[in-house]
């Protein structure tokens, strides 16, 4: 078999397609009734299964399972993603299924193969300095009483590395109602993670004194009888969506990326404590993870900080490129 990864790489949608695979693209568009980006994705996917077979020199009502299983690692090799790389298998399956209903192919022989699997993209964490500088910014101007609770979440989210449901979930005193509740005395945070499971995270001197400060002008804001540790401005506990906006525009003030999300802070609650302790079953512990593969993200953004100290500290670094 001549080697596949010899195709070129020209526009996808200038290619014309095999009457064929012409008519599977109108089963998708007439019968399937696919959306417009799908029949997109599914034209790509057939323009390079006609591309691989011929240039192996092989009839695509006859290609076998050997013969689709070496196109997909020749489009691995050409640097197409694993993501890519499935929805053209699921466009290839489709193709032969739908022969075999007529009778057109004996199998499919697309159903035994498989996509590489994707590389779970590592969570984003903001570096110590920015994290310190976020939770430390204060506004010159402003209403105090806002100031005050999106200063007191930043140190809980990051300071305590709660989820964003944890957070929201806080009341401001325990109760058999209560998600959750922060108990000043003990420093301790007492939460309703997923899979109703409760934990209870220890609380840091700079989140406590700026929960104290938020807790003053708390009344200002909320609505009578609301239990609710965060409020909005109409007085009612804080939504997901109205906490991403804040944390947006305070982040963008401390001069921050604009993309900082309270996930984040989570995340750099991780890698800092990870960087700083080494303790992996301390941090599942503290993040509420149920397995410990989970907080094992955190090794990898741990090595990411040891490679960038390496490459700016150590006098051979810059001797790796050539």
């Amino acid at each position: 078999m001549k080697a596949a990864g010899a195709t070129p790489a020209a526009p996808l949608v200038h290619e014309a397609l095999d009457p064929e695979l012409q008519r599977f693209g109108q089963h998708l568009a007439v019968e399937k009734r696919l959306a417009a980006r799908t029949l997109a994705m599914y034209r790509d996917a057939l323009v390079r299964l006609q591309r691989l077979a011929a240039a192996d020199g092989v009839a695509l009502q006859q290609a076998q399972v050997h013969h689709l299983r070496g196109w997909v690692a020749a489009l691995r090799g050409q640097g197409l993603g694993a993501r890519s790389i499935a929805i053209t298998l699921a466009a290839w399956r489709g193709l032969y299924a739908w022969w075999g209903r007529d009778g057109r192919v004996p199998h499919n022989p697309a159903a035994a193969v498989r996509a590489p699997k994707a590389a779970k993209p590592l969570p984003s964490a903001l570096a110590v300095d920015q994290a310190v500088a976020l939770a430390g910014h204060e506004d010159d101007a402003g209403r105090p009483d806002l100031m005050a609770r999106d200063h007191a979440i930043v140190e809980l989210l990051y300071g305590c590395g709660l989820r964003i449901g944890e957070l929201l979930g806080l009341d401001v005193a325990a109760g058999p109602a209560a998600a959750g509740w922060i108990d000043a005395a003990d420093a301790t945070a007492h939460v309703l993670g997923k899979g109703s499971k409760r934990r209870s995270v220890p609380i840091g001197g700079p989140a406590l004194q700026a929960l104290r400060q938020w807790l003053v002008l708390r009344p200002t804001l909320a609505a009578a009888g609301e239990p609710a540790l965060f409020v909005s401005q109409r007085g009612t506990r804080l939504t997901p969506n109205q906490l991403r906006n804040r944390l947006q525009a305070q982040a963008l003030r401390a001069g921050l990326p604009t993309n900082v999300h309270p996930h984040m802070l989570r995340h750099s609650f991780a890698s800092h404590l990870l960087q700083s302790s080494g303790d992996l079953r301390a941090v599942q512990e503290l993040l509420g993870h149920a397995s410990i593969q989970t907080t094992q993200v955190y090794t990898r953004l741990d090595f990411q900080h040891l490679a960038k100290v390496y490459d700016a500290a150590h006098p051979r670094a810059k001797r790796r490129g050539g």
